[in-house]
């Protein structure tokens, strides 16, 4: 039986409620293993990091195109790392952005999206519901 997944959070939000989450996947499953992005709070609680968030934390349109390669390298090596680990199951929390571009390889490749803390629709309009319609799994609110 797979017991690994990865989790990716990219905000101060998202790590707290990154850091909750893996403290009671590990009460139910102490073996479970769960790599990904997150910051020190996921860490503490068992986050075998990938990468940290505050090497994902690009503020407004300029500093996301200025990173570009840097997104693309992150997003190639999470596709990998699941791929070689064998991990069946992402769990993404908010970081809509990054989220729901690396949501779609992963849905491409097989892999099972859960949404934690979902993206704010009202935000974005009707495409987005359609874009997440068509690429997660399932939406914990």
């Amino acid at each position: 039986m797979n017991k690994k997944i990865m989790i990716i959070a990219g905000e101060a939000s998202g790590d707290l409620h990154g850091a909750a989450l893996i403290d009671e996947l590990l009460k139910i499953d102490p073996l479970l293993e769960i790599s990904g992005i997150g910051g020190d709070k996921m860490i503490k609680s068992g986050l075998k990091k990938i990468y940290h968030i505050n090497e994902m934390s690009f503020l407004g349109f300029v500093e996301v195109i200025k990173h570009l390669p840097f997104i693309k390298k992150v997003k190639a090596n999470l596709i990998n790392h699941v791929q070689i680990e064998g991990i069946k199951t992402v769990v993404l929390i908010d970081y809509p952005g990054f989220n729901l571009s690396i949501a779609k390889s992963f849905y491409k490749h097989g892999i099972k999206n859960i949404y934690y803390i979902s993206p704010q629709i009202w935000a974005w309009g009707k495409g987005r519901i359609k874009k997440i319609k068509n690429i997660i799994n399932r939406m914990i609110v």
